[in-house]
C-alpha cells in the first residue's frame, strides 16, 4: 500500500481505490492515509516509475522520498515495486499557440508563393549569365541534346559534350566551333570601336571552348572514367543537363530483357551516376544546376510503351526527391529544372498520332520551339517546364479523375493507341534490316 500526495495535498480518505502500474503489474491502493504517511509519492506531470524504498531517488519527471518510520507504525519490510500513476497527458498551452502561429506562417508562404508564380507569368524575369560557365550535356551528338549545345554556346558558356556517337558528337562540336568564332569576331569589333571611342575597354570575353568525350552513360565505370576526365583536364562542372535517351519500340511480351535493361540504365540509371560524379563539389560550393530532361511520359503513360515510361517516371521522381534534398541541406545555391515535354518532332519517335481531329490542335512539337522554352526555365530558375502548357492541365486531371474517366479521355484523344503506329514501323524496319543482312 502506498499514499499519494498531488500538488502537496493527501488523497482525501474514503477515496476510491486507483489502479497503479509498476515493472508490468498493477497494485490496488486502497485503506487510511494513517498506516502509512511516512511513505510520499510526489509526481509532476508527464511522470515515469519512480524506486520506491528506503533510499531517496530523484527523476526529471517525479521525485520519490521515504521517510523513517515513525509515531508506532511499523516500517515496511517489504516495500512495494516501483509504481507510477498513470494519467493523460496534458498539451502545453504554449506548444498549441506555437502551432497555431506556424500554420498561419505556412499559410501565407504558400500563398505568397502562388502571387510569385502569378508575377513571373506577368513579368518576365532576368535571365542568369552562363558566360564562363562549364556546362556538361549527355546525349548531345544529336536531336535536343545538339540544340542546347548549340544555345549554351550562344550564351558563351565552356561546353562538354558527352555522347556515344563519337562522329556524331564532333559534328555538334564544329557547330559550337562555328558560333565561338562568330561571337569573337563580335568582341574584337566591339572592342575596335571603344577604343576609337576612346571609351573604356569593354569586358574581356572568356577563351570559350569545346570539350568531347565519347561515353555510354548507361554504364556506370564509363561515367566515372569520363567524369575524371572532365575533372582534371576543363575543371568543376557549373550545369548538369541530363538528356540522353533511348526508346526500344516494342510491346512489352515482344520486348528482350536487354532492351528494357538498356531503357531503364540509359533514361533512369544514368542520372544517378552523373549527379554522384559531379554533385559533391556543386555542394561544396553551393553553386550549380542540376536539369533533367525527361518526358510528358514521365507524368502519364500510355500503351506499349512501357520501358520508357517507366524509366522516365523514375527520372522524375529522381529529380524531385533531389530537389527535396538540397532543400532539406540549405543548398539553396543548387538549382534544379526539370523539363518535361510533350511529343518532339526529332524522329525518335516517328510515326507516332493521335487521333487526326484533334492532331492540329496537339501537333508534335517543333525542336528548336521545345529548347528555347526549356532554355529560358533553366535560366531563370524555374523549377519544372512542361512543354505546351495543355500537359499541366492533363497531368492535373490525371491525378484527380477515376481511372475509367483517364481511359475514357484517353480514347476520345486517340491517346490509348499512339505509340502503335510508331512501334509498328520500328518493326518493319527491324525486319528489313535482318532481311538485307541475311539473317
Amino acid at each position: 500500500m502506498c499514499w499519494l500526495r498531488r500538488a502537496g495535498r493527501p488523497i482525501p480518505p474514503g477515496r476510491s481505490p486507483g489502479i497503479y502500474r509498476a515493472a508490468g503489474a498493477q497494485h490496488a491502493v486502497s485503506g487510511p492515509p494513517a498506516l502509512h504517511h511516512g511513505l510520499c509519492i510526489e509526481a509532476a506531470a508527464g511522470q515515469l516509475p519512480a524506486e520506491l524504498g528506503h533510499q531517496t531517488s530523484r527523476r526529471r519527471t517525479g521525485r520519490v522520498r521515504a521517510a523513517s518510520p515513525g509515531h508506532g507504525e511499523p516500517a515496511l519490510s517489504n516495500p512495494p515495486p516501483p509504481c507510477t500513476r498513470v494519467r493523460a497527458a496534458r498539451a502545453s498551452p504554449a506548444g498549441a499557440m506555437n502551432i497555431v502561429l506556424e500554420f498561419f506562417v505556412v499559410t501565407f508562404k504558400v500563398l505568397w508563393a502562388f502571387v510569385l508564380a502569378a508575377a513571373k507569368w506577368l513579368v518576365r524575369p532576368k535571365e542568369k549569365s552562363v558566360s564562363g560557365q562549364v556546362c556538361l550535356i549527355t546525349g548531345a551528338g544529336s536531336g535536343l541534346g545538339r540544340l542546347f549545345a548549340l544555345e549554351f554556346a550562344r550564351r558563351r558558356a565552356q561546353l562538354v559534350l558527352w555522347d556515344i556517337n563519337s562522329q556524331s558528337n564532333e559534328e555538334t562540336a564544329d557547330m559550337v566551333r562555328g558560333i565561338y568564332r562568330e561571337l569573337q569576331a563580335e568582341d574584337a569589333l566591339r572592342a575596335s570601336k571603344c577604343t576609337a571611342a576612346a571609351e573604356e575597354e569593354v569586358t574581356p570575353s572568356y577563351n570559350l571552348q569545346v570539350y568531347t568525350y565519347t561515353c555510354d552513360v548507361g554504364k556506370r565505370e564509363s561515367v566515372y572514367m569520363a567524369a575524371e576526365k572532365v575533372r582534371r583536364e576543363v575543371g568543376d562542372v557549373f550545369l548538369l543537363l541530363n538528356n540522353a535517351g533511348v526508346v526500344s519500340g516494342h510491346h512489352l511480351l515482344e520486348c528482350p530483357d536487354e532492351l528494357i535493361e538498356r531503357t531503364m540504365m540509359v533514361n533512369c540509371h544514368a542520372h544517378f551516376w552523373t549527379t554522384k560524379a559531379f554533385l559533391p563539389k556543386m555542394m561544396e560550393m553551393n553553386h550549380g544546376h542540376i536539369v533533367t530532361v525527361a518526358s510528358s511520359l514521365g507524368l502519364f503513360s500510355t500503351a506499349g510503351v512501357e520501358d520508357y515510361c517507366a524509366s522516365k517516371f523514375g527520372a522524375v521522381g529522381f529529380h524531385e526527391s533531389l530537389s527535396h534534398e538540397l532543400k532539406a541541406a540549405d543548398k539553396d545555391g543548387i538549382k534544379t529544372t526539370l523539363v518535361c515535354p510533350y511529343l518532339v518532332d526529332t524522329g525518335m519517335f516517328r510515326g507516332c498520332r493521335i487521333r487526326k481531329e484533334i492532331e492540329p490542335f496537339l501537333p508534335p512539337l517543333k525542336p528548336d520551339y521545345c529548347v528555347k522554352q526549356a532554355m529560358r526555365a533553366i535560366l531563370t530558375d524555374q523549377a519544372m517546364i512542361c512543354t505546351p502548357r495543355l500537359m499541366y492541365i492533363v497531368t492535373c486531371m490525371k491525378s484527380i479523375l477515376p481511372f475509367e474517366a483517364v481511359v475514357c479521355m484517353y480514347r476520345f484523344l486517340g491517346a490509348d493507341k499512339c505509340m502503335y503506329p510508331f512501334i509498328a514501323q520500328r518493326k518493319q524496319a527491324t525486319n528489313n534490316n535482318e532481311t538485307k543482312n541475311g539473317i
